[in-house]
Parts: structure tokens; sequence; C-alpha cells
């Protein structure tokens, strides 16, 4: 079956302080892979800054993979070319190609010590001992794994083989490194620490990274750039925050956090302020930016406002208005959920249906007061947090 193409990709600016100009490490130019009557990758156009930490970001299938696979030379592709540093790579082998890849399982070598492991790929170089030794050790140092040369991968923890597996990827001083989920093995409080060590490495190097997640948060904590895919189409590629303020359709909106989907139809639109009046399917009115760049909506084109929870206010019933600009919904609370730093309530409303709200949770002894089932409460926003999407 032939993958239906979803609307064309939308490009966010260049990260600032990011080098512009001369050769991107990577091009990917009009890249299609098909596997029999399976596309994977679809027509697929994308520029991978110098010294920039990219990550690939989707649900499972989605081409992220199969597109780090053809950077790395283990797949072709079908149709379109790939530029490695300015040079074309069709028909180079992976052995030939200056990237490495670091997996989720980190294919160490049981037989030989930590320091054997690092320097594999300097003695497949025929790099002389005494350089291999230095760069080795050199290796070692920038990923804290000073004096470990001599252990066995097997008496390592998962972060620390981890950390091996990127120092045998970086000892050879790659132009991209390629890394394919390599923290979805680990427990979430190490993964979380690997997230913060992965970006301060990449920043100290100046390598470029390219990285497969399926996980939003992980790719919010590290990238410089993100891009969204989704049955082998780029969605959306940018800055996280810009990626998180302003996703350009639903897909975006809901792989990137949560937001609450108010479905309506367009009244009006101003093209200047790239503003809509939104009427909900309910009878709510809401005045909204349009997110997506390049969409030209006309009344009567159906849309989905989307409001992200942190952004709702919830305060008892009867709370004095805030005034000019904000939306208040009289509703009733339906569930309260304690995540620790914060408390997730669903609020049912009779203009806009059920609303989660996230509420920080205030510190000290009435740090879990709050709103039970069934409290009449009021549910507010500004009219700035409206993202009106097209699709």
């Amino acid at each position: 079956m032939t993958v239906t193409a979803p609307p064309a990709a939308h490009t966010s600016s260049t990260p600032s302080g990011r080098v512009d100009g001369g050769h991107p490490d990577v091009e990917i130019i009009d890249v299609t892979k098909r596997f029999g009557d399976v596309t994977a990758v679809d027509r697929m156009n994308l520029s991978i800054a110098r010294g920039t930490f990219y990550s690939l970001l989707g649900p499972s299938g989605c081409g992220k993979t199969t597109t780090l696979r053809m950077i790395a030379g283990f797949e072709q592709p079908t149709i379109g070319e790939i530029v490695l540093a300015g040079r074309p790579i069709a028909g180079v082998p992976p052995y030939r190609r200056n990237v490495n890849t670091v997996f989720q399982h980190y294919a160490l070598f049981p037989h030989m010590d930590v320091a054997q492991n690092v320097g594999y790929g300097l003695r497949q170089k025929k790099v002389g001992r005494a350089e291999e030794q230095r760069r080795v050790d050199e290796t070692l140092d920038l990923v804290r794994l000073t004096g470990y040369g001599k252990r066995r991968t097997w008496e390592l923890s998962g972060g620390q083989q981890q950390r091996v597996a990127l120092a045998r990827a970086l000892v050879n001083h790659p132009t991209v490194l390629l890394l394919d989920e390599p923290l979805g093995a680990l427990d979430l409080k190490l993964r979380k620490e690997m997230q913060l060590e992965l970006k301060a490495l990449q920043r100290e190097v100046g390598i470029t990274f390219v990285y497969v997640t399926h996980d939003q948060e992980e790719a919010l904590t590290m990238s410089d750039v993100i891009v969204v895919m989704r049955d082998g189409r780029i969605q959306q590629h940018g800055q996280p925050e810009e990626l998180y303020e302003r996703p350009v359709n639903q897909f975006v909106a809901n792989f990137i956090g949560v937001s609450n989907p108010v479905p309506g139809r367009i009244l009006s639109f101003d093209a200047a302020t790239r503003r809509a009046e939104v009427e909900s399917a309910r009878g709510l009115r809401l005045l909204g930016k349009v997110t997506d760049p390049d969409a030209t909506p006309a009344a009567g084109d159906e849309v989905v406002v989307a409001i992200r929870p942190e952004r709702l206010g919830i305060d008892p019933a009867g709370t004095p208005s805030r005034g000019p600009g904000w939306i208040e919904l009289d509703g009733q609370v339906r569930q309260g959920t304690y995540l620790g730093d914060q408390t997730e309530y669903r609020v049912d409303t009779a203009q806009a249906g059920e609303l989660v709200v996230r509420r920080q949770n205030a510190a000290g002894a009435d740090r879990i007061s709050g709103f039970g089932p069934g409290d009449r409460v009021v549910v507010s926003w500004h009219e700035e947090a409206n993202l009106v999407l097209i699709s």
C-alpha cells in the first residue's frame, strides 16, 4: 500500500548561534525510500547544519530510522540523493562514510576490555599503538570514564556501557554521529541524566548529532532542531520552542506536548495579522492565530483551536472576571490527578467539552490542596493561547 502524502513540511528558522553558510553536514534531496509497495520515506528534503543536534521525532513506522540508515549507508534511497559534507555518497559503503552510529543495544564486544572496545575502529584503520592509546584515553576522559580502560564491559552499569558505545563512535572523529534511540534501554532516572550529558557532550565536541527518538520530552530536552515525521514525510521542523508554541497542524500539536482541541469553523480571517475568528461546534467564539504560515483559510473552513493545558487557569465558581481578552467557562471537575510538581484536572464544560488543566502545586503544607470531583469551577485562558490549526 502506498502512503498518501500529507501536506508539505514546514520549516522554522535556523537556531541562533549556529553556523550558516558553507556546506551543511548532511543534505537529503528529494529522497524516497520504498520497500516493495510500502513507502517508508516520501520525498524528503532536509538540510542539517554543521554542529547542530538534530532529532528525528515521530511514532513507530514514520520513517525516522530508515532515514538514519540511509545516511549511514545501510540502506540506499530508491530515488533522490544524500550529500555528506558537500560530497554525494551514493554507492559509498558504510565503512567508507565518515559517520558512526550508536544503537539502542550497544553491541559492545564482551571479550574485549573498555579500551579495546573504544579503540576497535582505530585498529581497523591501522592507527599506531601510541596514537590509539592517546586517542582512547582522550575519548574516555571526554565521556567521564577515566581509569575504566581495563574494565570488562559486563562489569559496567547500563549508563557506563552507553558511554563506552559513545566513546567508540567518537574516537574516529566522525563528521556526523547517528544515534538510534540509544537511551531506550535505560531506566527513567538514568535516561534523564544521560539526556543532559549527551547534549553537553555534543556542545563540547562540536560534531553534528542526528538522533532518532519517539520520546517528545527527550527531543525537547536535547535538540537544536526537531524534525517531526509522519507516514514517511516531514510535518514540521524547527527549534523546540517553535514547534511547541506554533505547531502547524493537529498531529504536531498532539505529538509535541498535550493540547485541548476545540473543533469549529472559520468566521473570518485577517491575512495581515494571521488572526482568525472561530465558532466552535458548541457555539463558543474564539479569536486566535493561524499557526500554518502558508494557510489562507476562508469562512466556513473547518479548523481546530488548540490550547495547551498549562495555559489554562482554574478558580472556584464565582471568581470575578479577568477582563478583556480572556475566555472564561463554567465547569465541573471530573477528575484531579496529583503529579508531584503539578496537578492535572479534567473539567467538563458546556461550551468546550472536557478540558485538561495543569496547575502548578504550591510549596509548603497546602501543596496538596485543590479541587475535587464535582467541584464547580471557572476555567479561564487568554486568547493569545489559542492556536488555530488548519489540518
